[in-house]
């Protein structure tokens, strides 16, 4: 056998086991298991006996047959067939590396067959074990069998499954012996056994077959003992036997084919560098990898490797760092995931040269090696690859914490950083923010002023130290001047930096240009600042040497020293002056970002808008001036839905708005440490209040939503609540702002829990609407506000007739002072807002509103139209008038009068017509303007309120109703059977019922309340009509304004006042010149269009004149009301939808995102945009409403995006076919062609419609516009054609377009011949006209032609 035996041949035949033959091969399969045992006990005993005992034919064929059958073996017969193998393969390297270390190389060369035998059987058990017909240790177990009742039942079943346990076979049990015994054997000296490279090579590759078998299966690899031992095996086969190439060979395949052994091959290598000091085999594999190439759709292989360098670099960064110019071959890879291994891999090589302590060996070079580096990165945030964009933003935000702070690089990366806000996918723009979040955070300079980032501060550091470096270089100048002439010394003073040519005249202004050349190229320039004070004393005293030589006594040695001393300090000076120079440039960086992140707090990525509310958060805590900008705008995310969701690693992101409460917990309510409860409550209320500082409405809206979510969460502590009234209640002279501020927080939290106000109502009526109110009328309104909270928040559920709301007697001190608040004399313009609430809080609580609503325009109505005074003659300067008549800050604006008059007074009994200085003119019959606008504004207000009453009365009715027949039905009883027919009867009677009342509401509020006899409001209608339709005889703005806005709302009370006088709206729309005026009229139309749709669809080529308005906030306006009626079926589109879409194309971008808002919701609607979109391309392409032709491809481009659906597409290239037909002008062709261009042509029957459209578009062609479209139709279908389908119709399609365009051309030049030819016969036939008129005026006249 010994001369038989080849294990190189044995290795090659065992590739394909089912032809290996065996010389004495046992059929095993057909032998009962215990006629296995009896043969394997066979080979046992030969073994036992001696170990060499396998070179025996009979042993060697039984242990083969058993191998070959494997998955016909028990796997206890398995088991002991492994422990017979691995038993003798010991004893045989026991003996082995006795004899090698005592014995002779010929009684070494003895134990070679044996070894090589039992290697080849390890090899084959390691393959065929897998084999073994033994339950799946990871499957699920077996349904146990059922139990036997009875005593003993449960512990007989539990003995049997712990026995079946312990019998049953598990090879991953045997890896780890199997991996310890191949490293024993390794470890002997193969070379006195093995004196042939070649055969030892091949011993070494079947010994370590097995472990790299083992490494195939994932589940193996995750065990630590396991790996270890594999790592081992590999370790000691390349370092003492030269197994270097060979593994090389096997990690690559590895790396190639199995997406688990990415890292594991990594850490082997690292393992075999730390603890076996081996280099070369990394070095090998990593030249290896650099000089592969990777295509882009190749997707596994790439990854592999990406994630192996990627841990490698992690763990040998020095080695990598040899092989890194090779390495860098893959940034110009097509595959996106090795461009990523190697960003990873150069952030690794940053962090170890900047951390290593050989930093200090060389600093010059690895300066200039990190400077490369990091230069590398930069260069790939422009990567095509997002991918890539995005890791290299996570790496460098990595690299920011390390000890070293680079700030030349940090303010290039924050300028990278910046930049990528604007890129166009959301994870790189989300990264870009982590990233500065983390250059600030880890910001170098805080050294010396405490880390704060505010742009005034810095600013007025840097120009103190500008003023002292001028300073300090004026005197170093004088000392080594020492009073002689300044044109040396300021050379001297200047570092050497200047030419010597220089004037001492022009030295000055070269001086100042110098230190702001510094300031501008400080950050650029690393080698400036850093002169040794050493070189500066060097630099001094060889120029002071050169003017002592002309005057030797003009240095003395004092003054040598202190020439010294402020050599010194002008360096320090100038060292701080780049300190600061790079500090504002990076705040101004952040400032810079903080304008772009504004928009991002709009994004549709959470995880982006999570990012944003990090940076200005971060921003607020270093005390940014962008931050209170931010952190206000953060407040709309309020409304945000809280939906879980994952990010890109796998993380699960929170909520937005539960971060946004996060965020405001820690800014402003959170305690601070070491603080007491008093200071701490003081502080909570104090940041509640300066919340409410010059918000806007939808900032205070969406702070009340806000505070009602913290309120009803229990996050908000009653002392904190407290200390909001004892501000709003206070007798000490406060900031208006402050009392203005705690009442507005008490009506958000009251929102929430009216126990809130309900309590102190007195308080509210004794500040707020007592003398404290009367003086501030902006606290008056939010007391009034805050009064509302009285009714409770419960929101209205549909088709409930259930009322929770609180109502008063119309005798409660409530209404008193509301009364007074509205009727004390005031002519400010805050009074509007004030009485709008006002009427909103009668409304709102009143049990009986209409009482003092009647009351107060009477009374108001008395005060506007009472006779007056005549003003007598006075020489009283405006000084001494009373403080109530002086115009305030708040006053009335009025439109100046015309040429002839003079400016109006505002003293009360004054006439819009009187002339200051001038005696009036029967100004006992004329109002006041100011007095009558707020007679109008009540009235108007009052009506539209009352239309809510109204609703609220015919709830309250079918309430009713429905209380009192549940309670006759419950009194006849719900058990008689007989009855159930008549209650089905008896609901229909209360259906009919429930109408009758909604039928009578509507009555009142059409003909009762603007026409009834006795209506109050019926007396203004008329009126209101007057000053509206009559702007030349009521010119005051204020009145105009008001006017127009009551008008507005007594067009939704009642369809006949609206169908009578709508018009007029239509026309103040078009003729008024107050962009305030024309704002609310959009606003106003809309709720008309709500109310009367049928009016209104009859004039709705009017709602949409605001979309052309110059003003942009009546522009903003009508698109909005526009959006709303749209999106919500209120009025029809009737093909003004192109007005819409050229709002796409505004310069405004709040217009053009407002604009694509509503297409994307619309586009949501059934077919609404593709049943609207000839009209719309008709509209913009030709007539007066159309747009220049790049507007219109661009917003053609951005529309067609929603014609997703492809029967869509086919209909719409079937109906712009038939368009060629009817159009002339060659822009038309254009934009149809253009068009087309558009759509997908995903199926052949939209090329097929194309095709079959070709009559209408054949003499078209000739345009080399509309051509060219064709030809992009062309290569897209081209390009979505199945794959089996052949080019002979679309190649038969475009050679018909072709010879059409030729045609065309053709007929086209033939036209032009023909034109010219008749051109010229006209020409010639009148000038032939011409010499026969001549020639019969000769005859006629030959006299006179002499």
């Amino acid at each position: 056998m010994a001369s038989a035996f080849d294990l190189q041949e044995e290795l090659q035949a065992l590739q394909d086991i089912s032809s290996y033959s065996i010389g004495h091969e046992l059929d095993i399969r057909s032998m009962e298991p215990g006629e296995m045992d009896h043969l394997l006990q066979q080979a046992v005993r030969a073994i036992a006996e001696a170990f060499d005992a396998v070179t025996f034919p009979d042993t060697f064929d039984i242990l083969r047959s058993f191998l070959k059958c494997a998955d016909a073996v028990p796997g206890i017969l398995m088991s002991k067939l492994l422990d017979v193998i691995m038993s003798g393969f010991a004893a045989e390297v026991d003996a082995a590396a006795h004899d090698i270390d005592h014995e002779d190389q010929q009684t070494c060369a003895a134990h070679k067959l044996p070894i090589e035998m039992y290697a080849f059987l390890l090899n084959w058990s390691a393959r065929s074990v897998e084999k073994v017909n033994v339950p799946d240790e990871d499957a699920p177990a077996a349904a146990p069998a059922k139990s036997r009742r009875g005593r003993g039942g449960k512990a007989t079943q539990s003995r049997a499954a712990s026995k079946n346990k312990a019998t049953e076979w598990s090879w991953k049990d045997q890896i780890v012996p199997i991996l310890t015994l191949i490293g024993k054997v390794l470890k002997l000296k193969t070379s006195k056994l093995w004196t042939v490279s070649g055969e030892r090579d091949t011993f070494i590759g079947c010994l370590t077959a097995p472990a790299y078998h083992i490494t195939e299966n994932e589940q193996y690899m995750k065990s630590q003992p396991i790996k270890l031992g594999v790592y081992k095996v590999i370790c000691l086969a390349v370092k003492h036997h030269g197994h270097g190439p060979a593994a090389q060979t096997t990690i690559m395949q590895s790396l190639q084919y199995y997406e688990h052994l990415s890292e594991p091959m990594a850490e082997c290598l690292n393992v075999l560098l730390r603890e076996f000091d081996h280099a070369q085999l990394g070095d090998e594999i990593l030249r290896e990898i650099s000089a592969k190439s990777f295509n882009a759709q190749d997707t596994k292989g790439p990854r592999n490797f990406s994630r192996f360098l990627t841990q490698f670099a992690e763990w040998a960064p020095r080695t990598v760092l040899k092989q890194i110019s090779l390495l860098l071959s893959h940034l110009d890879s097509e595959s996106y995931p090795m461009r990523m291994a190697i960003v990873e891999i150069i952030g690794c090589l940053i962090r170890e040269l900047a951390c290593s302590e050989d930093l200090t060996s060389d600093t010059h070079q690895t300066q200039k090696q990190l400077n490369g580096l990091y230069d590398l990165l930069l260069e790939r945030t422009l990567d095509l690859s997002s991918y890539v964009r995005s890791k290299v933003f996570t790496v460098l935000g990595r690299l920011c914490d390390l000890p070293v702070k680079f700030p030349k690089q940090r303010l290039a990366i924050t300028r990278a950083a910046v930049a990528a806000l604007e890129d166009k996918v959301a994870g790189v723009r989300k990264n870009a923010i982590s990233l500065i979040v983390k250059l600030i955070v880890t910001h170098p300079y805080g050294l010396m002023h405490g880390g704060l980032l505010g742009m005034r501060e810095w600013e007025e550091r840097y120009r103190d130290v500008m003023k002292e470096l001028k300073k300090t270089e004026k005197a170093l100048d004088d000392t080594l001047n020492g009073g002689g002439d300044t044109g040396e010394a300021d050379k001297e003073g200047g570092g050497g930096d200047d030419e010597g040519d220089e004037s001492p005249a022009a030295r000055p202004k070269n001086k100042k240009k110098r230190i702001m050349d510094e300031d501008e190229e400080a950050p650029s320039r690393a080698e400036e600042g850093e002169r040794t004070p050493s070189s500066k004393q060097k630099s001094t005293s060889k120029k002071s040497a050169r003017k002592s030589e002309l005057d030797m006594a003009a240095l003395t040695d004092e003054q040598a020293a202190l020439a010294a001393l402020e050599s010194n300090q002008l360096l320090h000076l100038r060292l701080r002056k780049r300190y600061y120079s790079e500090a504002l440039n990076f705040i101004r960086q952040v400032e810079e970002a903080a304008q772009m992140i504004f928009q991002l707090l709009g994004s549709t990525h959470k995880a982006e808008v999570l990012e944003a509310m990090e940076f200005f958060r971060v921003a607020h805590e270093y005390q940014l001036d962008s931050a209170p900008i931010g952190i206000k705008k953060m407040l709309h995310l309020i409304w945000s839905k809280d939906n879980s969701s994952m990010s890109e690693d796998g993380k699960e992101l929170k909520g937005v708005r539960s971060r946004l409460l996060e965020c405001y917990r820690s800014l402003y309510f959170d305690p601070l440490p070491d603080m007491e409860p008093k200071q701490q409550v003081n502080r909570i209320s104090k940041n509640m209040i300066e919340l409410t500082y010059d918000a806007t409405l939808a900032e205070l809206t969406s702070l009340e939503e806000m505070m009602r979510y913290m309120m009803d969460d229990d996050q908000i502590h009653s002392d904190v609540v407290n200390k909001l009234w004892q501000v709003y209640s206070s007798e000490r002279p406060l900031p208006k702002q402050q009392r203005r501020g705690a009442i507005i927080i008490i009506g958000m939290l009251a929102l929430a829990r009216r126990s809130v106000v309900q309590d102190r109502v007195d308080v509210l009526l004794k500040i707020g609407l007592g003398p404290m109110g009367k003086a501030d009328l902006i606290l008056a309104k939010y007391t009034c506000v805050a009064l509302q909270r009285l009714n409770g928040s419960a929101k209205k559920v549909k088709g409930s007739l259930l009322d929770t709301s609180v109502r008063l007697d119309m005798d409660s001190p409530v209404f008193r002072k509301l009364q007074e608040a509205i009727e004390h004399p005031c002519r400010s313009r805050e009074w509007f807002a004030l009485a709008e609430q006002a009427i909103n809080t009668v409304y709102a609580l009143g049990d009986q509103p209409e009482v003092l609503s009647n009351t107060l325009i009477k009374n108001l109505t008395r005060r506007a139209f009472r006779r007056r005074e005549k003003p007598m003659p006075s020489s009283t300067p405006p000084e001494e008038l009373p403080s109530s008549t002086a115009p305030g800050p708040d006053a009335m604006d009025e439109d100046p009068p015309p040429s002839t008059q003079a400016l109006i007074s505002t003293v009360p009994g004054s006439t819009q017509g009187a002339l200051t200085g001038i005696p009036a003119r029967k100004s006992d019959d004329t109002g006041d303007t100011f007095e009558l606008s707020q007679l109008l504004f009540v009235v108007g207000h009052v009506a539209i309120k009352h239309i809510v009453y109204l609703e609220l009365v015919e709830r309250e009715w079918k309430r009713q109703k429905q209380e009192k027949e549940l309670a006759e039905k419950l009194a006849k009883g719900a058990g008689n059977d007989a009855a159930s027919k008549d209650g089905e009867e008896l609901d229909q009677v209360a259906g009919n019922a429930e109408d009758e009342i909604g039928d009578r509401i509507a009555a009142v509020r059409e003909m009762e309340l603007l026409y009834g006899p006795d209506s109050l409001l019926a007396l203004y209608g008329p009126l209101l009509v007057r000053i509206c339709g009559r702007p030349d005889q009521f010119k005051n703005t204020t009145l105009r304004a008001v006017a127009t806005l009551s008008f507005s709302k007594f067009l939704c009370v009642s369809s006949q006042f609206c169908d009578a006088n709508h018009h007029l709206l239509f026309r103040i729309l078009e003729t008024s010149r107050d962009p305030n005026i024309r704002s609310n009229i959009a606003i106003a139309l809309g709720d008309v269009a709500v109310s009367f749709s049928t009016i209104i669809d009859e004039n709705s080529d009017e709602l949409y004149r605001g979309l052309s308005d110059s003003d942009l906030v009546v522009k903003k306006n009508t698109l909005m009301v526009l959006t709303h009626l749209i999106l919500n079926g209120m009025i029809k589109v009737k093909g003004q939808l192109g007005e819409m879409a050229k709002c796409l194309e505004d310069e405004e971008p709040r217009i053009a995102d407002l604009a694509k808002l509503f297409f994307t919701d619309l586009s949501t609607k059934d077919n609404a945009i593709y049943n609207n979109l000839p009209d719309v391309i008709s509209h913009l392409s030709v007539g007066e409403h159309a747009m220049d032709e790049e507007g219109f491809q661009r917003t053609m481009r951005y529309i067609f995006t929603f014609i997703e659906k492809e029967k869509q597409a086919e209909s719409i290239v079937e109906k712009l076919c038939q368009r060629f037909r009817l159009s002339e002008d060659t822009r038309q062709w254009r934009d149809i062609a253009f068009c087309l261009s558009l759509l997908p042509f995903k199926s052949e029957r939209s090329v097929k419609k194309l095709v079959e459209g070709l009559p209408f578009y054949r003499d078209k062609l000739h345009e080399e516009g509309v051509y060219a479209r064709f030809q992009e139709i062309l290569a897209k279908a081209r390009s979505n054609k199945a794959a089996n389908k052949p080019d002979s119709e679309l190649n038969e399609f475009e050679s018909v377009l072709e010879e059409s365009r030729r045609q065309g051309e053709e007929d086209q030049a033939f036209e032009k011949r023909v034109e010219g030819k008749k051109a010229a016969a006209k020409k010639r036939a009148t000038r032939r006209s011409a010499c026969l008129l001549c020639f019969m005026l000769i005859f006629a006249f030959p006299d006179d032609a002499d």
